[in-house]
């Protein structure tokens, strides 16, 4: 670095960097394989330091896997097109079908998926809701022509005399005696246009996070993230997670009718046609920014119920819990969620692509979106190949890896579940499934020590056990964001027993610091 690149001001993300620096974890890492990061110190050293944050789930098989690695070799030693948009592309294809297998295999439905790629995980979900709301507003397209045939049909038929109107038809609509049947129509009509001009709801559980796009960051519950910007896209109504029946009141308090006339028997008579309010129902089967925790089965058999009653599509975010880190490859397959959507991203890469691809159900598939929706670097050569290879590496062996992680996932929790049992004043709960775990500290807001007390309520409490973990045993992991007295645990299924050792003492030794309000837990050396 020369002199006057030491003396320049920091430009890129000042603000994290500092924070980062309070905590103490402000370093460079110059190298990675598996689990392991590495820093270089003041004498010129690697620091290895073991990584259990795991790239925010994406590390599924860990930094640098030799296979993705060579993969990456390979597409560039062969020459192949990054971008060659508007061509036909083999690997996007092989993607598509192998994902398609793996959805037979776990859910046990022939139904096809069609795939929409994307760069990242929140634009995937952004996907999602556009398809949802452009189904949406195709099905309000034909509510309305039906509706329109129905009019002419309710004009001709009164004009010729061929039927009458009650007078509760013209009450009930607002009009007179005297009105003819283009009236009634008009009444109707500018009721239905009315409705027709609202936005959508989507429908999410409380505690979700779904990224923080313009519209991804309206199905986040965190108020902290959304509320700046509310303004720009249609809002969520965010359902209390594992109350049983809170789905069925959520779909029934958004539920809205609007006014039809037939000509039955001489007569007109008015109905009411239930409107398409809600364009989607989207949630993650396990919460990974709320604290790690998961949708059961009954409530996923709630919301499919209400979902397939009231016409709308389920979305399952997979970002994070899919690509085999619960010992399945899709989470929602545990608790028997059958998706009409499902969005992947994450771990799609291999941990070295930036790549997302959206699965939508036949039947749900509206091919026309295909001309309303592009990006210029989704679906491009290298991240698609290196997710072909992943996907191989997955499946492998007949799913060697979702093996690993479900033996890899049960020995962390148990290792865990010992340690909150050995401190119960300190953890409160441990979390997840498989390898994406989660273990919440208790309330530290009466703690003898005022760092602790403060950081409580500035809510960066996980933030500064993270610090500690990492100035002291040189681990790295962090807290859910919109749960942070959780610290959440997203290794790589080869996180073997000498690492999950490693963690146990530290995780320990911070119980201890914070049982007896020891101050060196903000030692920073």
């Amino acid at each position: 670095m020369t002199t006057t690149e030491s003396h320049a001001p920091e430009l890129a993300e000042p603000q994290m960097l500092g924070f980062l620096a309070q905590l103490g974890i402000d370093v460079e890492f110059v190298r990675a394989e598996g689990d392991t990061l590495f820093y270089r110190s003041g004498a010129g050293e690697d620091v290895p330091v073991l990584d259990v944050a795991g790239g925010y789930g994406a590390l599924i098989l860990g930094h640098n896997h030799p296979e993705i690695v060579d993969a990456a070799r390979d597409f560039f030693a062969a020459g192949r097109p990054v971008l060659a948009q508007a061509s036909r592309q083999s690997d996007p294809t092989l993607v598509a079908r192998l994902l398609n297998d793996i959805l037979r295999r776990e859910f046990g439905d022939p139904e096809p998926y069609y795939a929409v790629f994307a760069n990242s995980g929140a634009e995937g979900v952004e996907v999602a809701m556009k398809h949802a709301e452009f189904a949406r507003v195709l099905r309000v397209q034909d509510l309305l022509t039906e509706i329109e045939t129905h009019l002419a049909a309710v004009v001709e038929a009164v004009g010729s005399g061929a039927a009458r109107v009650p007078e509760e038809v013209l009450r009930r609509l607002g009009a007179e005696p005297g009105d003819g049947p283009g009236v009634l129509a008009d009444r109707v009509r500018a009721a239905v246009a009315q409705q027709a001009a609202q936005p959508p709801v989507f429908l999410t559980f409380a505690g979700s996070f779904h990224g923080k796009l313009a519209g991804s960051i309206q199905l986040t519950h965190n108020a902290g993230f959304r509320v700046p910007f509310a303004g720009l896209a249609a809002s969520a109504r965010f359902v209390a997670f594992e109350q049983p029946g809170a789905v069925a009141e959520a779909v029934e308090a958004e539920g809205v009718d609007v006014p039809d006339l037939l000509v039955e028997g001489g007569e007109i008579r008015l109905v009411q046609r239930p409107f398409p309010t809600v364009a989607a129902f989207v949630l993650e089967v396990i919460q990974g920014e709320g604290g790690i925790r998961m949708v059961s089965a009954p409530i996923a058999a709630e919301l499919r119920a209400a979902a397939d009653a009231a016409g709308f599509p389920v979305v399952v975010d997979e970002i994070q819990s899919g690509m085999g880190r619960t010992g399945a490859f899709f989470a929602s397959s545990h608790i028997g969620l059958r998706a009409d959507y499902f969005v992947l991203a994450k771990g799609l890469g291999g941990g070295i692509a930036k790549t997302a691809v959206t699965l939508i159900r036949e039947s749900c598939y509206r091919p026309d979106f295909e001309l309303l929706h592009s990006s210029t670097f989704a679906r491009d050569g290298f991240s698609t190949a290196l997710a072909l290879r992943t996907l191989r590496v997955l499946e492998a062996d007949g799913g060697a890896v979702y093996r690993l992680a479900a033996r890899a996932g049960e020995r962390l929790r148990t290792t865990l579940e010992k340690v909150r049992a050995d401190f119960p004043d300190v953890v409160a709960e441990v979390r997840g499934r498989g390898l994406m775990l989660g273990v919440e500290f208790r309330d530290q807001s009466t703690s003898p020590l005022p760092p602790l007390r403060e950081a409580t309520a500035n809510g960066i409490l996980g933030y500064l056990f993270s610090g500690y973990l990492f100035r002291a045993h040189r681990i790295r992991t962090f807290p859910t964001a919109s749960a942070v007295s959780t610290l959440r645990l997203e290794p790589s299924v080869y996180f073997g027993d000498e690492a999950v050792a490693e963690l146990d003492g530290a995780l320990r030794a911070l119980c201890s610091l914070l049982r007896t309000g020891d101050p060196r837990l903000f030692e920073t050396a």
